[in-house]
C-alpha cells in the first residue's frame, strides 16, 4: 500500500477540515481549507486515495510545505 503525504502549498492556519479519516478522496479533490492573508485556500489531493491520517487540526498554523494529511492507495 502507497502513502501520499499531502502539503500545504501556503503558510497560513487550518480553518476547516471539510473530510474525515477513512474517506475515499477522489483526484483534485479538496481534503481541507486554510486561512492564509483572509483568503481561503483549498488543499488539494493530487492522487485519490484514501484518508489515513491528518497532521493538524482546525485552528492549527502550518507553514509551506507542511505535511497536513497522509491518503493511502
Amino acid at each position: 500500500m502507497a502513502t501520499i503525504q499531502i502539503k500545504a502549498e501556503v503558510a497560513g492556519s487550518v480553518w476547516k477540515i471539510v473530510t474525515a479519516i477513512g474517506d475515499t478522496v477522489e483526484p483534485g479533490g479538496t481534503l481541507m481549507i486554510l486561512e492564509s492573508m483572509k483568503m481561503e485556500i483549498p488543499v488539494i489531493a493530487e492522487d485519490g486515495g484514501k484518508v489515513e491520517k491528518f497532521t493538524v487540526a482546525e485552528t492549527e498554523a502550518v507553514n509551506e510545505g507542511q505535511v497536513v494529511a497522509v491518503l493511502t492507495k
